[in-house]
């Protein structure tokens, strides 16, 4: 008995701890007094609870787009604004903003080319050569990594056409507008094309013409698919032919065209799969069947 009346006060304490160690939720009497209780921060300690990247890396970015911006030509400019728009302008970047991204990038790549050639204690010809190197390929990468965006888009657009064109013809001839086709293609996909489509809803949303709209559409992605596509949707809806029937030709054309471009990858594996063969699996075949074979001859000779 006495076993169990201790066992039984052990676990009233235990759960006694337990319930006041459980974070309790404020009322609203409470969370109210808590906001005006509490004394109000600091510039410099709001400023300091920001993250490092909005602290430092982002207003060092637009101090260096605002120096370049000034000895830029309005062409480069114009080019890097088309390029961010084929890329879906990646982390929303303005043509000043990826300036001051090359800037800061090339800064980077030469303090990291010049710390170990220091440490070195190379000559100052040497270190004046591989620091300039190194800030102009810094300078240069930001403009690789969106030229390999420009392609990803592409692809994952070129890829996604053929679905979408399903989506669309299904929607259409269920009864639905071409408007509204194309805001369910949004809703239903998350992909670049989807995105483009949700794009394409809201500048008609805000007063533009759906030509427009699809032109801007065909502008910002320079895929040939799409462009045809869009150029016989204008086309349609200009003529009066009806768009149920335009879509269902469009989608059938981009099925065989997928399946074209499928039949001509597979055309190219047996020549792409040459270069390994020949270079690293026929020498690791060689190396394992006559490797045997040579180190006996060289130790023992042919008449051995």
């Amino acid at each position: 008995m006495a076993l169990i009346l201790a066992g039984m006060l052990g676990l009233a304490v235990l759960m006694l701890f337990i319930g006041i160690s459980l974070p309790s939720q404020p009322t609203a009497v409470q969370a109210r007094l808590q906001a005006y209780g509490t004394r109000p921060r600091t510039l410099a300690e709001m400023e300091l609870s920001m993250p490092f990247g909005e602290r430092v890396i982002l207003p060092t970015i637009r101090g260096l787009s605002s120096f370049i911006s000034r000895f830029a030509p309005q062409r480069n400019v114009e080019e890097i604004k088309r390029k961010l728009d084929l890329a879906g302008n990646p982390n929303s970047w303005t043509p000043a903003d990826f300036l001051g991204v090359r800037g800061l990038a090339a800064i980077v790549t030469a303090a990291l080319v010049l710390v170990p050639l220091f440490v070195l204690r190379s000559q100052a010809m040497q270190l004046l050569l591989f620091v300039g190197i190194g800030g102009i390929l810094g300078f240069y990468l930001p403009l690789f990594w969106l030229n390999s965006k420009i392609r990803q888009r592409k692809h994952d657009i070129q890829k996604a056409l053929p679905d979408a064109l399903d989506l669309l013809t299904i929607s259409v001839e269920a009864g639905l507008g071409f408007d509204a086709a194309m805001v369910k293609v949004a809703e239903k996909s998350d992909n670049e094309l989807s995105r483009a489509f949700a794009r394409v809803n809201a500048e008609i949303r805000v007063g533009k013409l759906r030509r427009e709209a699809l032109r801007d559409m065909a502008t910002r992605s320079d895929v040939p698919d799409v462009t045809n596509f869009i150029a016989a949707v204008i086309q349609a809806d200009q003529l009066g032919v009806s768009m149920a029937k335009v879509l269902r030709i469009q989608s059938e054309q981009m099925r065989i065209k997928r399946r074209q471009r499928a039949e001509e990858k597979a055309a190219q594996a047996p020549v792409k799969m040459m270069f390994p063969l020949v270079f690293l699996i026929f020498p690791s075949i060689l190396i394992v069947l006559l490797g045997p074979a040579v180190l006996i001859f060289t130790k023992q000779g042919i008449g051995g």
